[in-house]
């Protein structure tokens, strides 16, 4: 799988869009994945992250489309809080609307399937998010 890095643990796949695309990964690459909430809920198991431990362990965030990332360095800020190593995500679509530097800045390398710019060649590049 070229865009998973080699040093990959665990596959954290984000509500909504990232979980079925973290389990296909998952099954190509015979990595264990964990399902990654918005917020914990506060009933049932009331855990952030379901399916593994995601202590000290060296975790990938997958997500399907990517704006301005905002969601993706929230969830990657609480799975850090609970021990996780992360310094990549993956996701199927960068819209090329800000994502890719607010990840850099949080120390996150962003690699995309398709960018904006590949699905709609001599368009109109996005305007702050607003693609």
């Amino acid at each position: 799988m070229p865009l998973i890095p080699k040093s990959t643990e665990l596959l954290g796949g984000l509500e909504l869009g990232g979980v079925p695309l973290a389990t296909i990964l998952s099954q190509l690459s015979n990595l264990p994945v964990v399902f990654v909430r918005k917020q914990a809920k506060e009933y049932g198991t009331a855990q952030l992250a379901e399916g593994a431990e995601v202590k000290g362990r060296r975790v990938v965030v997958i997500e399907d489309v990517l704006t301005t990332g905002g969601q993706v360095l929230e969830s990657v800020a609480a799975l850090r809080t609970l021990g996780a190593s992360i310094s990549d995500v993956i996701c199927v679509i960068d819209r090329e609307a800000g994502a890719n530097k607010a990840l850099s800045v949080a120390q996150l390398t962003l690699h995309s399937l398709f960018r904006y710019r590949d699905l709609v060649p001599g368009g109109p590049a996005p305007a702050d998010g607003a693609a």
